[in-house]
């Protein structure tokens, strides 16, 4: 049995009473300013907010209390009080983020500045259901005593897994047993059976879109979709700076979208995944009697597995680059942002690949689109499902990450 959680420390602590709502969301808006702007003084901040200064030093005040935020060096220099910057607190609050993948189980735990302290990976071929959920248990427990008397301020469990673990069981090698079991378990409930720990969810591509849009290249670009190559492909939407989840929560959900026509009396059109994800260039290496693990890592671009690798990346760059297309077109998006759970040089290779596809196409009543590398990589997934805790405590709004 898990030892009990220490009491919480009441951030954002309620104040008041008729104004208790007002003054909790203004604290917030205060904390996003400094995430999103970076360090700066109080004038700042009341510029930003459009708070008057006095309530913005009454803020800071109760945010510096509380351990949220710390204080710089003043810098001096200027006519005038020398002005003293005010950034987060990296020990203010921490969450730890999972990704359960069909690959891999990732763990991280997070601080309050979205840096990384700890990491673990535990990579299977067949996601084991009587192993996984003791193996996060373990995770979870481990990162906790690791933190000692700050895990007084762990605030929750982000859990990031797709939709339809046991989905296209065959193309998986999965028994039609364990796929089931997988399609009907609730994943955030599953974790929550094991951790006494507030447990948020959700589908694994949306989470890596958080990750790409809180800490990457969101901070930049205001509407972009979003392409994730992992075991299976994915994707996610942003726009006008916040995350589209669509109707079922399905918003770029590409691994499904079919590359030709359906013809009567004929199979149905292959679907993106089948081409555009790293479960074939596995096959591929396996096929070759190479180890097909080498997909996620520097070996897929070096001898003997370069020669398979190139074949794929024509095959998937084609695909991708269909998806662009007709992404754009219905889109209209600033920008294309592509990543993937491979290495670095492979992202670069892939995306030489795609945009060299996408000059084969009409672009006649469309807006060519910027595509771009995605800058979280092989974390995140795990990255983004530990920012969805620091998002229910801290961010200003109900809806995902106003920026």
């Amino acid at each position: 049995m898990l030892p009990p959680v220490p009491q919480l420390v009441p951030v954002l602590q309620p104040r008041g009473s008729n104004q208790l709502g007002m003054r909790q969301f203004n604290e917030r808006v205060v904390l996003q300013a400094i995430r999103l702007q970076g360090s700066c003084p109080k004038a700042e901040l009341a510029r930003l907010t459009g708070l008057t200064a006095q309530t913005v030093g009454l803020i800071t005040a109760r945010l510096e209390e509380d351990g949220l935020l710390k204080r710089h060096e003043p810098v001096r220099g200027r006519i005038g009080q020398p002005s003293v910057p005010l950034a987060l607190a990296p020990d203010g609050a921490f969450s730890i983020g999972i990704k359960v993948g069909r690959r891999s189980m990732d763990c991280l735990l997070v601080d309050f500045v979205g840096h990384v302290r700890q990491r673990t990976v535990l990579e299977y071929d067949i996601p084991d259901e009587n192993a996984l959920l003791p193996a996060i248990a373990e995770k979870i427990q481990h990162m906790r005593q690791q933190l000692g008397p700050l895990q007084s301020r762990l605030v929750g469990v982000g859990v990031a897994a797709p939709f339809n673990m046991g989905g296209w069981h065959l193309l998986q090698g999965l028994p039609a047993s364990t796929a089931d079991y997988w399609n009907r378990l609730d994943v955030a409930a599953a974790v929550q059976s094991v951790t006494d720990l507030p447990v948020s969810h959700a589908r694994d591509t949306l989470a890596a879109c958080v990750a790409e849009l809180v800490s990457g290249r969101g901070r930049e670009i205001k509407s972009f979709l979003y392409l994730y190559v992992d075991t299976f492909v994915g994707g996610g939407l942003v726009l006008h700076s916040h995350l589209h989840r669509g109707m079922h929560g399905n918003a770029g959900a590409v691994a499904s979208m079919a590359l030709g026509e359906a013809q009567a009396g004929q199979p149905a059109p292959r679907q993106m995944l089948e081409h555009a994800s790293l479960w074939d260039l596995e096959q591929r290496l396996r096929a070759a009697g190479l180890d097909p693990h080498a997909a996620y890592d520097e070996r897929a671009l070096q001898a003997p597995f370069n020669a398979i690798t190139q074949v794929w990346l024509e095959q998937a760059a084609n695909s991708l680059a269909l998806c662009v297309v007709n992404g754009t077109a219905f889109l209209d998006v600033d920008a294309v942002v592509l990543d993937g759970a491979f290495s670095r040089p492979m992202l670069q290779a892939l995306l030489a690949q795609t945009r060299s596809a996408l000059q084969r196409y009409h672009w006649e009543g469309l807006w060519p689109v910027e595509l771009v590398a995605g800058s979280v990589g092989s974390e995140a997934h795990a990255l983004g499902g530990a920012l969805l805790p620091l998002h229910a405590n801290f961010a200003p709004d109900r809806d995902l990450f106003l920026k």
